[in-house]
């Protein structure tokens, strides 16, 4: 399962997931440093860091790298909040306690995701969505 995210890196890997292509140390440093003071070694350390870790991939371009998202953000979302869940020693009451937090805009996602993933059961064969989840 992924570790959360430093500070840092959630910073770093957010211009790399939103660009959706593959990015340079000096592209996220002008765009961080919009934000905040920071170095060139120091962002080039945390690309360093998170291709070390898996989170992006690296092309070598002259004497540089660029980098490129691994897995989306949703699917990163996805494994902490599985993580989170397989931690409890209770899961449906921490999914109670979760879907009791959600605002309706969530909620109404969160039916829409069923709908999308929902397989038949052998007693209703008929219960998987028509359109073939889509």
């Amino acid at each position: 399962m992924p570790r959360p995210l430093g500070e840092l890196e959630d910073a770093v890997m957010t211009r790399v997931w939103s660009w959706n292509r593959p990015v340079t140390v000096r592209e996220v440093l002008e765009d961080l440093q919009q934000e905040r003071s920071i170095a060139y070694t120091t962002v080039m350390t945390v690309l360093d860091n998170l291709h070390q870790k898996g989170w992006v991939r690296r092309e070598a371009e002259g004497r540089a790298y660029r980098y490129e998202a691994v897995s989306t953000r949703a699917a990163y979302a996805a494994a902490l909040m599985n993580d989170a869940w397989s931690q409890s020693d209770n899961p449906a009451a921490a999914l109670v306690a979760f879907f009791g937090m959600m605002s309706g805009e969530q909620r109404e996602a969160l039916r829409d995701a069923v709908r999308i993933v929902q397989v038949p059961s052998p007693e209703n064969p008929d219960s998987a969505p028509r359109d073939g989840g889509r």
